[in-house]
């Protein structure tokens, strides 16, 4: 995938280069906190630097519509906050779609703007659902994939060995 644009945003390939952004959003503990699995805070450029290589690195290897990608604004060319679609454990078939953003971009709509250009580029490459998991206690996260159009399917210790509720967007659920 190359670069997608919406109105406010672009959804693009990280790049080594965006440490310092990247890590407004996973230095962030009020966003770690929430992360699944669970990412531990990243605390400082170099380390930022190391996981956006091996992410970077990674991204032609993945096949479509796994990745990760930023979350940037058109107006201002800031990096806001990442997203990424990969296998749910056990591995083998069930594909999550995650966002983060930066605190100070919360509250923006910017996760469901780029999150419903990334789903519907996703269902583009032959699947058939993405999944979203949140901790019970993750209001934003759950109104999010509301907002994304995902419906909730219940609670699962499942994916990660947490407690966690899980939501599910298929592409007919697109067109609502």
């Amino acid at each position: 995938m190359g670069t997608l644009t919406t109105e406010r945003l672009f959804v693009r390939p990280w790049e080594v280069d965006d440490a310092e952004a990247a890590l407004e959003v996973y230095g962030a503990p009020e966003v770690t906190r929430w992360l699944t699995p669970v990412m531990e805070q990243i605390t400082g450029l170099a380390a930022m630097r190391s996981v956006l290589q091996a992410w970077v690195e990674d991204q032609p290897n993945m096949v479509a519509p796994r990745g990760r990608w930023a979350v940037q604004r058109r107006d201002d060319k800031q990096v806001v906050g990442g997203l990424a679609i990969r296998l749910l454990p056990p591995f083998d078939e069930d594909l999550e779609l995650s966002w983060q953003l930066r605190p100070d971009a919360w509250g923006q709509g910017y996760a469901n703007e780029a999150g419903k250009a990334l789903m519907s580029w996703a269902f583009t490459q032959e699947i058939d659902e993405l999944f979203a998991v949140a901790r019970p206690n993750n209001t934003r996260a759950i109104a999010t994939a509301r907002r994304l159009g995902m419906e909730w399917v219940g609670e699962t210790t499942k994916y990660y060995g947490l407690r966690l509720q899980v939501f599910r967007v298929r592409p007919s659920d697109l067109v609502r």
